[in-house]
């Protein structure tokens, strides 16, 4: 199991009260869809102190919604050439995020969209990213990201279950 990734976010979400996680990428792009994927798996299983956001590929058509929710913590969730292993994550922090390119196919760098977020409301802002396998044209996880998916999944209940 992402066990560095749960130590991570549980140091990170430690003072949260209520969080956002949005799950970003494209449903015809494969592994690109592994963070909306993993937001459809948590629908029912989280306390109502955490407000799930499938943004596929537009995450700013979503800052209104979050900013109306007024998070403590934003977790966003996303596909990312980081040139690890298929499956492989890593935690950036937002205050790391400008170190990192615009490495986004999104309509606004990622950066950007945190931006606005910290100047609205100030959360808490993490950038769970997930080395991809295939991102060619389908609709299919493969076997790496669908491991990846269950156990972001089971780290994600534990830590906001009963938030």
């Amino acid at each position: 199991m992402h066990t560095e990734i749960y130590q991570q976010l549980k140091k990170w979400s430690n003072n949260a009260t209520r969080v956002v996680i949005a799950g970003i990428g494209n449903p015809m792009r494969n592994d690109d869809f592994i963070g909306t994927k993993i937001v459809q798996q948590l629908y029912k299983k989280l306390s109502n102190n955490v407000y799930l956001i499938e943004c596929e590929t537009i995450p700013e058509n979503y800052l209104l919604e979050i900013e109306t929710f007024n998070p403590s913590h934003v977790l966003l969730i996303d596909a990312a050439m980081l040139k690890l292993t298929p499956g492989e994550t890593k935690l950036i922090f937002l205050e790391k995020i400008k170190e990192f390119p615009t490495f986004t196919t999104h309509a606004l760098p990622l950066q950007t969209f945190n931006a606005y977020l910290k100047k609205f409301i100030n959360p808490e802002i993490a950038l769970l990213l997930i080395q991809p396998k295939n991102v060619e044209l389908g609709e299919t996880l493969t076997t790496e990201l669908r491991k990846t998916a269950d156990q972001i999944e089971t780290i994600l209940i534990e830590l906001f279950a009963d938030l």
